[in-house]
C-alpha cells in the first residue's frame, strides 16, 4: 500500500482546494514546473488564484465528467424496457437521455451506433429522429420528444452539445456502397433452403455478385439492402383508400410509392394525426388517443397501415398528406455470412422468412419475404455495407476465438471460419450452435462437420431444443462446457455472441458469469466484473438483433 508522502514544495494550492493529498502535491510539484519559481519564498496561492492558473481546465474536466462521461452507460442494455433504460438516464444530459431512447442495439442501421446517433442529433448533425428501427414506436416518440424539448430550451440545449463529439465519417463514406445514404448494387446470384423437410422454420441462404459494385467488405459487417413491400399490400391500401393508383405523387405514382417509398407496418403515430383532423367525435377523440401513445381499444400493437385504415372505414384522406404521415422504408441489415476470401466479389446472407398471422390476415417481413418468394436470381437490388463498429475477429490469428450463434445467429461465424481457413489462422475455433431439430434445422450441416474433421474447428457444441423432452439451449451447453470453457478464456480467447438481444444474449451473459465464477473461483460480483472487463478489452463482442 503507498503511503501519502507530504511534498518537498511549498503549497502552491491551498488546504480548502476541493483536491485530495495526492492530487494536491501533484498540482504543486505541476505548477511550480510551470511558473519556474524558485520553491523558496513562494506563498500559497489562493483559491481563485488556482482556478486562474488552472485556466478554466478544471471546470472544463467538471463538464467532461458530468456532461460527456457516460458513467459506463446502464442504460446500454437491450434486455432492459425503455421506461427503465430512460429512468437510469434521468438528471443526465440530454445527450445521455437520447442515447437510452435507443433500442440499444448497436446494430448500425441507423448509419451509426446508439452513442454517435444520439450524439449526432443533439449536435445538430443529424436531423432525422426515425432511424432507429429497432427501436419501434417507443423510440421514436421519445427521442421527438426530446427532440422537442431541446427546442424548447435552446441554450440549455446548446451547453448539453458542447462536449458531444461526433465520430467523423470513415475515408470512404463517398464511396458507393458505403453507406445507406450512399448506395451501390448487388445482384442476386442463387438462394437455397436451409432447412430440410419437417422444420417449423424457412431460412435461406441467399448469394449476391458484387461485380461492378465497388463494394467490398471484412468478415463480422453487415449487408443492408432496400426492400420492395408486397405490391398485393400496396394493392390493399389503394383499395382501402379509395384512391386511383396512379395518382401522382411527384413524378411517381401512389402505387409505386407504395411499394418501395414508404413503411406499412406498423401504422406511425402521424398517420392517427391525420385522421384525427379529417374526421369527427368518437373517432377522432380514438384517432387523437392513438397518436399519442395510448391504447383505447387495446389493438395499437396489431395495427400497420393496412389495418390502422381499416379501423377507421370510410376516411379519404390526400393520398399526398397520406404518403406525407407515413415513414419512409427503411434499410434491413443482415449478418454477413462469408469471407472476401474465399471467393472474392461475392457476398452471402442468412435469412430467416418472417411471415405471422394477426387476426385474419397474414404479416410479412418485408425484405426477407422479399428475398424469399418475390425476386427471382438476376434481379439487381440497392445495396451497402455498414461496417461493424465492434465485431471482428482479432488481429492476432494465434488468439483463439467462441462463437456462441444459434439459428441465424452463424451467419458471421461462418464468415469467420471462412477466413480463418482462407488465411492460415492456426488459432482454434469453437463454434455453439443451436436451433430446434437437428435433422431438419442444422444450418451448414455438411460444412461445420468436414471442418470439425478437419480440425479447423477445434471443437463443435450443438444444442437442440425441440429433440426431446427437455429444452436445450446453447447456455445449457455452455454451462455443461464450463470447465473447458474457462480455460479457453485464461488462455486469451475472444467470445462472440450473434443473435437474439432480447433474451439469447443475455441469457448466454448470465451463463458466462456463472462460469467465470464458479470455475475462476470469484464471487457473482467479481464474476460480473470481469466479464465487463472482457467488454472493455474487445474480447467479448455482440452482434445482436
Amino acid at each position: 500500500m503507498t503511503k501519502n508522502v507530504p511534498s518537498p514544495l511549498p503549497s502552491l494550492v491551498p488546504e480548502t482546494a476541493p483536491f485530495s493529498e495526492e492530487q494536491r502535491n501533484w498540482l504543486n510539484g505541476f505548477f511550480a514546473g510551470l511558473i519556474s519559481l524558485d520553491a523558496s519564498g513562494v506563498t500559497a496561492l489562493t483559491g481563485d488564484q488556482a482556478a486562474a492558473l488552472l485556466g478554466g481546465v478544471r471546470a472544463g474536466n467538471a463538464q467532461e465528467s458530468s456532461d460527456d462521461d457516460d458513467g459506463g452507460a446502464p442504460w446500454h442494455d437491450q434486455t432492459l424496457p425503455i421506461a427503465e433504460r430512460m429512468k437510469l438516464a434521468d438528471g443526465k444530459p440530454l445527450r445521455w437521455k437520447m442515447m437510452a431512447a435507443m433500442a440499444q442495439q448497436d446494430c448500425g442501421q441507423c448509419g451509426y451506433d446508439c452513442k454517435s446517433y444520439s450524439g449526432a442529433i443533439v449536435s445538430g448533425a443529424e436531423e432525422r429522429l426515425n432511424l432507429c428501427v429497432p427501436g419501434g414506436k417507443e423510440t421514436a416518440r421519445m427521442v421527438k420528444a426530446l427532440a422537442e424539448e431541446m427546442k424548447a430550451a435552446p441554450k440549455a440545449a446548446a451547453k448539453a452539445a458542447v462536449p458531444v463529439v461526433v465520430a467523423a465519417p470513415p475515408a470512404s463514406a463517398g464511396m458507393p456502397g458505403s453507406s445507406r445514404d450512399n448506395p451501390s448494387f448487388a445482384k442476386v446470384t442463387s438462394r437455397r433452403l436451409l432447412n430440410k423437410p419437417g422444420s417449423e422454420k424457412e431460412t435461406w441462404h441467399v448469394e449476391f455478385d458484387l461485380t461492378g459494385s465497388g463494394i467490398d467488405y471484412d468478415v463480422g459487417d453487415a449487408f443492408g439492402l432496400f426492400p420492395q413491400n408486397d405490391p398485393a399490400l400496396a394493392d390493399a391500401v389503394i383499395k382501402a383508400l379509395g384512391a386511383p393508383a396512379d395518382f401522382p405523387i411527384g413524378n411517381r405514382t401512389l402505387r409505386e410509392v407504395l411499394i418501395d417509398g414508404v413503411s406499412l407496418s406498423p401504422a406511425p403515430d402521424m398517420l392517427f394525426q391525420l385522421f384525427s383532423y379529417i374526421t369527427g367525435g368518437e373517432r377522432r377523440q380514438k384517432a387523437r388517443a392513438l397518436s399519442t401513445g395510448e391504447d383505447p381499444d387495446g389493438d395499437a400493437v396489431e395495427l400497420d397501415v393496412l389495418a390502422a385504415i381499416e379501423k377507421f372505414p370510410g376516411i379519404r384522406p390526400d393520398p399526398e398528406a397520406f404518403i406525407e404521415a407515413l415513414d419512409p422504408l427503411q434499410p434491413r441489415l443482415y449478418s454477413i455470412s462469408s469471407s472476401p476470401k474465399t471467393v472474392p466479389g461475392q457476398v452471402t446472407l442468412t435469412v430467416d422468412t418472417v411471415r405471422y398471422k394477426i387476426r385474419d390476415r397474414q404479416r410479412l417481413g418485408v425484405c426477407s419475404t422479399m428475398l424469399a418468394e418475390r425476386i427471382e436470381p438476376g434481379v439487381v437490388l440497392k445495396a451497402y455495407v455498414q461496417k461493424a463498429h465492434a465485431f471482428g475477429l482479432p488481429a492476432d490469428p494465434n488468439v483463439p476465438i467462441i462463437m456462441i450463434g444459434p439459428g441465424t445467429g452463424v451467419a458471421p461465424f461462418r464468415g469467420f471460419l471462412h477466413e480463418r481457413l482462407a488465411v492460415g489462422a492456426p488459432g482454434r475455433n469453437w463454434l455453439f450452435f443451436g436451433h430446434q431439430r437437428s435433422d431438419c434445422d442444422f444450418f451448414y450441416e455438411d460444412e461445420l462437420k468436414a471442418m470439425r474433421s478437419s480440425g479447423h474447428l477445434s471443437r463443435l457444441t450443438l444444442a437442440w431444443s425441440r429433440d426431446g423432452d427437455q429444452k436445450i439451449y446453447v447456455q445449457d451447453r455452455m454451462r455443461d462446457s464450463g470447465r473447458d470453457l474457462w480455460e479457453w478464456i485464461t488462455e486469451g480467447a475472444h467470445i462472440y455472441i450473434c443473435g437474439d438481444a432480447k433474451r439469447m444474449a443475455k441469457d448466454v451473459e448470465l451463463a458466462l458469469v456463472d462460469i467465470v465464477a464458479q470455475h475462476g473461483a470469484r464471487t457473482p460480483e467479481e464474476a460480473s466484473a470481469f466479464v465487463m472487463e472482457l467488454k472493455k478489452k474487445g474480447r467479448y463482442q455482440q452482434d445482436v438483433y
